[in-house]
């Protein structure tokens, strides 16, 4: 066994590793999404079965199991004699949902790390592409029945062999893809990333040792399975029951169920999500690595403090998805998965084992990434242009304090990209960007408030699409705090205003030059009796405008 000192220096220098590759991702690529949203993450992972041996800190979340499943992948198909076998400079490139992934638009590269003629690990990154093809651009189609409508589906394929990238591969990806010519920029950044990663670990390898460096990774598993079984020893035994529900799939109006139990016997915790709504029509189904990542996430907002590596998720055992929408398969679409249903999991999660940490976890978050997609042509700048806006909301109240203001989404750090870079990139003028007031539930601590944003398109033509949620009932409130306020979508054209008839999910709308898109994202669920809140916190907020005195009066009594 490596000494403590020495075992902890390897783990931060592997954890170094992973964020050195996140910054160079997102400082080198072109896509506001990437470079300034941060939608991307960076990770290492095991040579024999890909397993996470660690991931970036700067890293979505949603990413710590999908691209553990995804590298698995590799991996057994290359042994299957499925995917060609690597050699020295290759990298390959998947994007496919139902090979341990999310949705389309979240492009895996994945390059073995050689020492001594052997692969000693795989170095493994995420970028969210603005567009890989399919009926809308951006890629999130709330109306698409199958996953060819979705965009372009890539196997694990070598878009680079021996260091140069494959111009054929190249050529077919960019024939089915819009505004092509800009992911290139992004596309170096993704392979430079894996590239600095690797000269970063030769470097710590060089430096303990290869037979050190393995056996702290062995050490390092072991003991974030230890530190979750303890936490875990935390709950008490018993059975928690919670549901959280999705508006509707973008094509049946209706909405979809998630059912959980979680039951903890001894140090483990099974979550049992039998009962949950069918797989459905439209793009809101899960696959089986975003089902998995999404209750992985969810523990890793609840215990903090436990290592990022495959040892943390060995006591969490997950049954009951088969048959489910949190199990679809191909050619079921799933554009929806990874920033919507991923996070109406993690609230079902929430909303259950706050029922046995009420100290520990919160009430619901917003809950929702605000997919918004515009494309179209910008004749000032004589190109077609594919827009895609993340926002962020309310978090929920908790044991110690109100919620966050306009927080990032529970799935991930991605922030949203600033308005004067999107105004520089795209034809659009934002005429608004504030808070949405009130929009946190109320409770002695309250859910935090989300985003109030207009945006004007200027010139040219575009289509919007949305895939958001929400929409029908707001986060979660707990202990007797209420529910924080419905997503709010609403299309300006005319002088007439238009909401979706599925609330937050529409597709193909047209948009000419003076017509505006308003979205105001959800506040997050209020924690515990709103009638017990500090008469001071409840003065404070009136004083700020964020509720007139009618509204604290009734709200809080």
């Amino acid at each position: 066994m490596l000494d403590p000192i020495t075992l902890a220096v390897i783990q931060a220098g592997l954890q170094q590793v992973c964020d050195e590759m996140d910054l160079t991702f997102s400082r080198a690529a072109f896509s506001p999404v990437i470079a300034e949203a941060d939608d991307r993450s960076d990770g290492i992972y095991s040579a024999t079965d890909g397993s996470l041996i660690a991931q970036g800190s700067k890293g979505l979340p949603v990413f710590v199991g999908v691209m553990q499943f995804s590298t698995r992948t590799i991996v057994e198909r290359i042994k299957a004699g499925i995917t060609a076998a690597p050699e020295p400079g290759d990298i390959y490139i998947v994007n496919d949902p139902y090979l341990g992934g999310t949705h389309l638009m979240d492009v895996r590269f994945a390059m073995p790390f050689w020492r001594d003629g052997r692969i000693f690990c795989w170095l493994s990154n995420t970028g969210h592409w603005p567009d890989t093809g399919g009926a809308v651009p951006g890629g999130f189609s709330a109306s698409a029945i199958s996953a060819e409508q979705e965009g372009l589906r890539l196997p694990p394929v070598k878009l680079f062999k021996k260091g140069e990238m494959d111009a054929e591969l190249w050529q077919v990806i960019c024939s089915n893809i819009r505004v092509s010519e800009q992911r290139i920029g992004d596309v170096k950044a993704q392979a430079s990333a894996l590239l600095v990663g690797a000269e970063r670990l030769a470097g710590l390898m060089d430096r303990y040792g290869d037979d050190t460096v393995a056996q702290a990774i062995s050490e390092m598993r072991n003991l974030a399975a230890r530190q979750m079984r303890a936490m875990v020893r935390l709950v008490p035994e018993g059975s928690y029951q919670s549901r959280a529900y999705v508006d509707s799939d973008g094509v049946v109006n209706e909405p979809l169920t998630i059912a959980l139990n979680i039951t903890r016997t001894g140090d483990g915790l099974e979550f049992d999500f039998t009962g949950s709504s069918l797989p459905c029509m439209g793009p809101m189904n899960s696959v089986r690595a975003t089902t998995y990542s999404s209750v992985y996430l969810a523990m890793r907002h609840i215990f903090p403090d436990v290592p990022i590596s495959a040892g943390a998720f060995e006591p969490l055992t997950i049954i009951g998805i088969e048959g489910t929408f949190l199990d679809a398969h191909y050619p079921r679409p799933v554009s929806g998965c990874a920033a919507e249903v991923s996070q109406r999991i993690a609230e079902a999660v929430f909303a259950a084992m706050v029922q046995a940490l009420p100290d520990r976890v919160t009430a619901a978050p917003a809950g929702t990434s605000g997919n918004f997609g515009l494309g179209g042509h910008d004749p000032e700048k004589g190109r077609d242009f594919v827009m895609y806006q993340i926002s962020g909301g309310g978090y929920g109240g908790n044991a110690d304090h109100d919620g966050l203001a306009n927080g990032c989404s529970t799935i991930g750090i991605s922030k949203a990209p600033p308005v004067e870079i999107m105004e520089q990139t795209y034809p659009v003028l934002y005429r608004r960007y504030a808070l949405h007031e009130g929009s946190g539930g109320a409770g002695m601590h309250r859910g935090g408030f989300g985003l109030d944003y207009e945006i004007e398109l200027l010139r040219g033509h575009a289509r919007a699409s949305f895939v958001m949620d929400h929409g029908r009932t707001g986060p979660q409130g707990v202990l007797g705090g209420k529910d924080g306020a419905v997503n709010r979508v609403e299309i300006l054209k005319g002088g007439q205003s238009l909401v979706p008839e599925h609330l937050s999910k529409a597709q193909d709308i047209v948009l000419a030059p003076g017509d505006r898109v308003r979205v105001r994202t959800p506040g997050g669920g209020g924690y515990g009796d709103p009638a017990k809140r500090d008469p001071a916190l409840v003065a404070e907020d009136v004083r700020l405008g964020r509720y007139t005195p009618a509204e604290a009066q009734k709200l809080f009594g």
